[in-house]
């Protein structure tokens, strides 16, 4: 079967059975896992499925994908974001880091900062800086989501506002083709609208990925961020938006892009 037929049925696959595997695929097919592997790319690369360790799921509005297959997606490109995203940080600074996979590359990388003080809703941002004694952590406190370590609700919120931080770094769950930043649950939403609130300096942290993705909750516009950190220029149009809105844009290559 040609790739113009597989791709279409791979899809229908995955919208019917919600997941599909690079094995179970190429048994399917015929074909080898390579190809498979290929076919699964490309339809990321145009976002009619979303990539998971071991095969793909079909894209959902309402539903966001498990956090640790996350935690294994765009690994490089979590990185290289982060890396630049912590050298904005300076010594001697009030910081904020939200929920999601690329704050907590962050917190990885701001380990050897000097007399930081971190406040964040995330329990493994807390675990992962622990191991700086440079580092002060505050946890946000509230409702703690099992499913990724956050906290989340009005104490969490409440929490926040009584802080004024130098920079606010949060994440996204999509970003719309108008700017909007995006999410699944309404009370992570109330927790970033916090943050942008508190913050002087705001940083999103955001791979290519989160641009062919869709989510029902509304965060903000990126015309309120001050700097963007993705791993792929913007289109064209969205490039243009943020250069009205004075919102910097800054692309982190890593080597998987630049090789």
């Amino acid at each position: 079967m040609s790739q113009s037929l597989r791709q279409p049925e791979i899809v229908d696959l995955a919208r019917r059975d919600g997941k599909v595997t690079v094995e179970d695929l190429a048994q399917h097919f015929g074909v080898t896992l390579q190809t498979i592997r290929r076919d699964l790319a490309e339809l990321a690369e145009t976002g009619r499925l979303e990539r998971v360790h071991g095969g793909a799921v079909y894209p959902s509005s309402t539903t966001n994908i498990d956090y640790e297959e996350r935690r294994r997606l765009q690994a490089g490109a979590k990185a290289a974001m982060a890396r630049a995203c912590a050298e904005m940080i300076p010594n001697d600074a009030s910081v904020f880091l939200a929920i999601g996979t690329s704050t907590e590359a962050v917190a990885h990388e701001l380990v050897h900062h000097r007399n930081l003080l971190v406040v964040t809703n995330n329990l493994n941002v807390a675990n992962i800086l622990q191991a700086s004694p440079d580092c002060r952590v505050v946890v946000a406190g509230g409702a703690l989501r099992h499913a990724d370590g956050g906290m989340v609700g009005a104490l969490t919120a409440q929490t926040i506002r009584q802080f004024r931080f130098d920079v606010g770094v949060i994440g996204c769950s999509a970003l719309d083709e108008g700017g909007d930043l995006l999410d699944y649950d309404l009370e992570e939403v109330g927790v970033s609208r916090a943050v942008l609130d508190q913050a002087r300096r705001s940083i999103l942290v955001a791979d290519h990925s989160k641009f062919q993705r869709h989510a029902p909750a509304r965060i903000a516009s990126l015309a309120e961020i001050d700097c963007v950190v993705t791993d792929r220029a913007f289109p064209e149009a969205l490039a243009g938006l943020c250069r009205d809105w004075q919102t910097t844009v800054i692309v982190a290559a890593h080597p998987a892009c630049a090789g």
